[in-house]
């Protein structure tokens, strides 16, 4: 069981300042690459969530797969489920007509309910509780539903709210700086602030994403959508090279603590 829990935790890194400035342009990248395919490609949402669906699957197995956490795998697919969330949700918001808050909401409750499942059936939902397949496929669909609500709650916020790009961006960076502070201020559940944090990183990331290329009198800067992914990627692997993630390590030492107890109890 040690080793087992030893090679699951590794694939999951430590949550770390880089992991959040990665994250969101990760989120970002998402919000630029899933409209250059649904907009700039003509493609639709319908259809550039097909293929943004096969990509994340192709990349969740992939995951599953490995033995070690490896930062360009897991990251692929983190940018996975930020562009299928995309393209997601404008099919939800827009396609299915129920607008943003209707796609919020919905997104909100399917995020909970799989939060749910995944505490009832595997009894944590803290990152660093994900040791078997069936843990990981819980931790990836639950990502995915919560980068799918950032991009509704971040289109709503610039949209149907009136905030714009700018607005948008200064109210869920507010929200990530409140979390911040409790974090390190109160005892509030840390798995509850990582979860808070995780999903406010998406609707920020929609926000300065289409601030980046929306037309200039809809309050963007009219940038190439294909330019400015470009751009978000190179950044992401140049974090990945210059900065060395680790994998996170609570679970291993949960787990040394576990067979050293044995080992005494044997003795």
């Amino acid at each position: 069981m040690n080793k087992t829990m030893q090679l699951a935790v590794s694939k999951v890194p430590e949550v770390t300042l880089m992991f959040w400035i990665i994250k969101i342009a990760a989120t970002t990248l998402g919000e630029t690459g899933g409209d250059a395919v649904s907009m700039s490609m003509n493609l639709g949402y319908l259809v550039g969530s097909v293929i943004f669906g096969v990509i994340f699957l192709i990349a969740v197995a992939a995951q599953i797969r490995a033995t070690r956490f490896k930062p360009f795998l897991y990251w692929t697919t983190v940018i996975a489920t930020t562009t299928v969330g995309t393209t997601l949700a404008d099919f939800a918001d827009r396609s299915l007509g129920i607008g943003y808050p209707g796609g919020a909401s919905l997104l909100f409750a399917l995020l909970l309910i799989s939060l749910f499942v995944w505490y009832r059936t595997m009894g944590s939902v803290a990152v660093d509780s994900v040791h078997s397949p069936a843990a990981e496929m819980f931790y990836w669909i639950t990502i995915m539903f919560s980068q799918t609500l950032g991009t509704a709650l971040g289109d709503w916020a610039a949209d149907t709210a009136g905030l714009g790009y700018g607005g948008g961006a200064i109210l869920f960076g507010a929200l990530l700086a409140l979390v911040a502070l409790a974090y390190y201020r109160t005892r509030i559940s840390r798995t509850l602030l990582f979860w808070a944090a995780f999903i406010l990183t998406r609707p920020l990331g929609a926000v300065v994403g289409d601030f980046l290329d929306k037309p200039l009198n809809a309050g963007g800067l009219a940038l190439s959508r294909y330019s400015a992914s470009a751009a978000l990627l190179f950044f992401i692997i140049a974090c990945i090279l210059l900065f060395r993630q680790q994998a996170a390590q609570a679970l291993k030492r949960e787990s040394i603590r576990v067979e050293r107890t044995t080992e005494t109890i044997n003795q």
